[in-house]
């Protein structure tokens, strides 16, 4: 099995079909056994009948998973990650949209660069506007700045956005990931304590701790078009998990407000 594919369903009618579609051509294209997991957390739009339909067009491919309520994003990955076999993991949001000239650029950064468990694109916005999809660890106050000013921040002339040659980062959302299988058997699944956020973070940071790197490949172009449930300033349910995911986060691996002492742990400049 060469990639398996993991991709998140909750309420996404208005990308899924889209996105199952790009992801289908992109596999055909590359060619080689493949198989696609879709997780859809109780869904109550159409994303079942857009699951179901996919499967019944590719049905040794597609491998729906239904859950009859939201489970969060760390239950229901797990679910289709234990029964994943591919030589590549490719984590996917339902609102990100691939390419096979993106697959083979990361896949082969992957098989150049043994050091390198996870690599990741260059994410766009549905316009074709650069979208900030790297970071530093969060710590409290950073958190609060990009919470506060995301929008002036991707506004603003950005490293990754014009940079021509892979770069180490700490961590990625997880719009777009691909891990190698030593890595991910490593690594493990991700933490269950975590419902909504910022489990992309707490996997990035386990990659680090497992004695791989994770690598920006900025020739790898996906459009992302996503609908930010926690962006913005007005306050939601959402925000909330996601402040509490932060705190679990910084907890568990005891550190708040700098990343020296983290990044000395981690061997992160070494």
């Amino acid at each position: 099995m060469k990639i398996s594919a993991v991709i998140l369903s909750y309420n996404s009618a208005g990308t899924l079909d889209k996105c199952l579609t790009d992801l289908l051509d992109a596999l055909a294209d590359l060619g080689g056994e493949n198989e696609v997991f879709v997780v859809d957390n109780g869904s109550m739009d159409t994303s079942g009948d857009i699951i179901r339909r996919h499967q019944q067009l590719a049905p040794a491919v597609v491998k729906p998973i239904f859950f009859y309520e939201n489970t969060g994003t760390t239950f229901s990955r797990n679910a289709a990650l234990r029964e994943a076999a591919g030589d590549y993991i490719l984590v996917l949001d339902s609102d990100a949209y691939v390419n096979a000239a993106a697959l083979s650029a990361l896949m082969r950064f992957l098989d150049e660069n043994p050091a390198t468990g996870l690599a990741i694109p260059r994410l766009f916005w549905g316009s074709g506007k650069y979208q900030l999809s790297c970071d530093v660890f969060p710590t409290l106050l950073h958190k609060l700045r990009r919470f506060l000013f995301l929008r002036t921040m991707e506004s603003r002339d950005d490293e990754l956005a014009t940079t021509v040659s892979p770069v180490d980062v700490d961590y990625a959302i997880s719009a777009c990931w691909l891990i190698r299988r030593d890595a991910f058997a490593k690594t493990g699944l991700f933490d269950e304590k975590i419902f909504y956020s910022p489990e992309d973070v707490d996997y990035c940071l386990r990659i680090w701790e497992a004695g791989f790197r994770i690598s920006y490949v900025p020739e790898a172009h996906v459009v992302h078009d996503a609908q930010e449930l926690s962006r913005g300033f007005r306050l939601s349910r959402f925000h909330f998990s996601h402040l509490w995911g932060l705190l679990y986060l910084q907890r568990k691996h005891n550190y708040f407000w700098g990343l020296r002492r983290l990044y000395a742990r981690l061997g992160r400049f070494s």
